[in-house]
């Protein structure tokens, strides 16, 4: 038997032709860590002149064998050595996954090297706080564009829909949320009823009471509350998913291979929020409004005709109408919280849960403003 001696790999090299302005550098070889890279400042000492300078730097890499970070890190190195030289680096000629690399090496800061702490004084905390609220606040607005496009593409069918995502978000935020959703509703319509029995009955008005109970559920508390709850229940776990997507660099991958995190990831979890909130809210509004009847059966009396008698003759469609149309806004803001928070999470261990109750409050913030917002527009528009 005779043993047969394993080739050694190619070396790496990378040869350079100069043609008129431009360098052009010939990739060969295998490029593999633990091997010595070509020094890109020789080469371009050896193919530049001050009479004739050099503007390009272009790739061959037609030869190039198998390669691994050593060449991204030789590339780097380029792009470091032509900038200082004013030169322009091309990467047309390049394997097409190494741009997006390089894209994310120059997006990724250097790490700070470690200072000491210094207590800065009142002036410089209201300064270093105004600057971090200029920067969220423009992170939030350029996230909601990108929300915006992204709803845009999909209804001039530009960008696909990851429909089996959709599906799953409507499935989480129907039968999922369906017995929290019940106990709530059922105790707040109890509550504005029991009120509305204690305080109308000493003006001998408690028959009125079915108009407190649908009034105040089909235009403020059916929504709100559904809101609220879907905020802590479905905004935390979006933000956690997102966020936990984060730490594992599952979302840099995505934006590597050049996917977007909003289409992919996003978009479906908005759609699937958009349209169950309006539906869950009407089912909140039937249960509170049921609650409000049990106490008044109980309380005071009344059947279940006169209860419905006194709340149609009170109650229009209008008010059911636009409580369906906060619960659709307050669908919308609690999927772009919990997202934005969840892609903006940081890197260490308690970013997950940094990120999770920054979606509950932003969340339930946006809720309750958007209510008061859409409040004074009806009674502007005597609605």
């Amino acid at each position: 038997m005779h043993a047969t001696a394993a080739l050694p790999e190619a070396a790496a090299r990378a040869n350079s032709t100069r043609n008129g302005d431009t360098l052009h550098i010939a990739l060969e070889g295998n490029w593999r860590l633990g091997q010595t890279p070509p020094a890109i400042d020789a080469l371009l000492a050896s193919q530049s002149s001050p009479a004739e300078p050099l503007r390009d730097v272009a790739f061959d890499s037609s030869k190039l064998g198998a390669w691994d970070s050593s060449l991204l890190l030789f590339l780097v190195r380029c792009e470091a050595v032509c900038a200082a030289q004013h030169v322009t680096l091309r990467d047309d000629g390049l394997p097409t996954q190494l741009p997006r690399l390089l894209a994310l090496a120059r997006a990724v800061p250097e790490r700070a090297q470690p200072h000491l702490a210094v207590t800065p004084n009142p002036v410089t905390r209201l300064g270093i706080a105004a600057v971090h609220g200029w920067d969220a606040t423009r992170a939030s607005i350029t996230f909601l564009g990108d929300v915006m496009l992204a709803l845009f593409g999909v209804v001039t069918r530009r960008v696909p829909v990851r429909w089996r995502d959709f599906w799953v978000v409507v499935q989480r935020n129907s039968s999922g949320a369906l017995p929290i959703v019940t106990l709530i509703a059922l105790l707040v319509g109890i509550i504005i009823a029991f009120l509305g029995v204690v305080v109308l009955q000493r003006f001998g008005a408690g028959y009125f009471v079915s108009y407190l109970a649908g009034f105040g559920m089909l235009r403020e508390m059916g929504a709100l509350m559904t809101g609220i709850i879907m905020a802590g229940r479905t905004g935390a776990a979006f933000a956690a998913e997102l966020g936990s997507m984060k730490i594992t660099e599952e979302i840099d991958a995505f934006t590597t291979f050049g996917i977007s995190p909003i289409e992919y990831l996003v978009l479906p979890r908005v759609l699937g929020l958009f349209f169950m909130m309006p539906l869950l809210t009407i089912y909140a509004d039937a249960i509170g409004i049921l609650g409000g009847m049990l106490v008044s059966a109980l309380m005071l009396d009344l059947s279940f005709k006169q209860f419905f008698t006194g709340l149609l003759a009170a109650v229009t469609i209008g008010d059911a109408l636009l409580g369906v149309c906060k619960g659709v806004v307050f669908g919308f803001i609690i999927g772009v919280s919990g997202c934005m928070k969840g892609l903006q999470a940081g890197s260490n261990a308690s970013a997950v849960g940094q990120a999770a109750t920054s979606a509950v409050v932003l969340g339930i913030t946006l809720i309750i403003s958007a209510n008061a917002v859409i409040d004074w527009l009806a009674a502007l528009l005597n609605i």
